[in-house]
This record gives C-alpha cells, structure tokens and sequence, in this order.
C-alpha cells in the first residue's frame, strides 16, 4: 500500500493527471521519486502518437511542433517552468547568494525569466519541428522519462541549497538507497530503449543529457551552493530542450 501511494503522490505532485486524494504521511513518500519518470513516460507516449498522428494526416508543421510542446505543460501544469522561470530570475540577478536564495523563493516573475523562457520556447518548437523520423522521435520522447530520472537523482545526492522545501522533504522521506537503486536501473532501461531505437541519436541524446547533468550540478553548486525544488524544474526543462536540439540535428543528418 505504501508503494501504490507514492505512486499516487508522484503523479499529484507532478502532473495534472487525475489521481486519488488521501492525506500524505512521510511513511507514504518513501519511492515517491521512483515513480517520477512514468509522468515523463506518459508524456513521451503522448508526443509519440502527436508525431505519428501529424505523419498520418496532413498536419501543417507549425501546428505539429505547437501542439507538441504543450503536451508536457499541459500534463505537468507549467510546474516545471516555473521552477525554470524563478531560476532564471535568480541568475540573472548577479546578487548575492542569499539574496538570489530569496529570488527563488519570489512569487513574482521578472524580465529575465519571460524573456528566457521565450528563447527556449522559441527553439524548443523550432527543434520539435524538425524531429520527424520515427525513430529519432521515439529517442525524443523517451528523453521526457530520462530527464526525471536524472532529476529525482540529482535530489537524492546533490548538495542542498536550503535545510527546508520540497526538496529536503522529499529526499528526506525517500528510502535512499532503494530509490537511487531504482532511478538508476530505470535510467540504464532508457538507455538501453534509446541506442536500440537509433544508435546514433540515442548516443547524441544521452551525452547531451548526461552533460546538462553535469553543467546543472556545476551552476546550482556555484550559485546557490546547491539544488531547490525551483532549480530542479529548471533541469528537467533545460534538459529536456537540450535533447530535443540534439534529435533534430540527428533527424536533419539524416534526412541529409
């Protein structure tokens, strides 16, 4: 029961899928972050169908890469980019790292957040328009699920910025040892589906995640001394573009 409830409270917390309510006990968020990846999993099958749906029908190409970058913000409610959005704020602040702390913690929203999250909109869509190979579509998708796996282990084993948030409370719940175990079993089959569907571009998708990974430990560590829940929707969204970006390279090679 333990199990089937963290289940729930992954998809609660993380997505706008319907799931049943009960009242969260510590006990209950034990393999929370095991389930993570399957809301990414939901998406990529989602983006998938989208894909071979605009293959079948005569989908205008605008309409193809539009509808396909609001699939993952319409399961996920925005959550991640909000995190994404307040961490841009924060970087772009140039302050000090407990002011910069703060900024994360602000509701509001600044120039430097709208402004970002536009550039990556921009090149996330021009990227997803240029996946169409069913192949190299199917390494896309798969990367919605790697993205969570790499980040529910970046909460377990990344310095924390804060002593308190959701994410000290959810590392803290977790059952270390069993989740990571399990996070990084899920990442290796992910691996294993991406260089089966494509070698090549599942090669070029992991290495661009796994370096994201890195540049992602780097910053928070230089910036904030560690990660918050904030930056965490900030990873899953950076990384996310970022293997997009290499698909549709690998897509237009080729196509070439």
């Amino acid at each position: 029961m333990t199990v089937l409830k963290s289940f729930f409270i992954a998809f609660a917390v993380y997505s706008k899928i319907p799931v049943p309510q009960f009242p969260w006990k510590k006990e209950d968020m034990r393999y929370m972050l095991c389930f993570f990846p399957w809301i990414g999993a939901v998406i990529g099958v989602l983006v998938y169908g989208w894909g071979i749906f605009c293959e079948s029908f005569p989908v205008g190409s605008l309409c193809h890469a539009l509808i396909g970058a609001a699939v993952p913000l319409l399961l996920t409610g925005g959550f991640h980019v909000d995190g994404f959005m307040d961490t841009m704020d924060a970087f772009h602040s140039y302050q000090p790292r407990e002011r910069k702390l703060e900024i994360l913690k602000d509701s509001h929203i600044g120039a430097f957040s709208v402004i970002m999250l536009a550039a990556l909109g921009l090149v996330y869509m021009g990227a997803f328009s240029e996946v169409a190979d069913r192949k190299v579509l199917s390494v896309a998708a798969a990367g919605f699920f790697l993205s969570r796996v790499l980040s529910g282990i970046s909460v377990l084993v990344f310095p924390k910025a804060k002593k308190e948030g959701m994410v000290q409370l959810f590392a803290g719940s977790a059952r270390k040892g069993t989740v990571l175990g399990a996070l990084v079993f899920q990442g290796i089959l992910c691996a294993a589906f991406m260089l089966w569907r494509s070698v090549t571009c599942g090669t070029a998708v992991l290495l661009t995640a796994l370096a994201v990974f890195g540049y992602y430990r780097y910053r928070t560590g230089k910036e904030f001394g560690g990660v918050t829940g904030d930056t965490s929707g900030y990873f899953v969204v950076l990384c996310e573009c970022a293997m997009m970006m290499a698909a549709a390279v690998c897509n237009m090679l080729i196509s070439g």
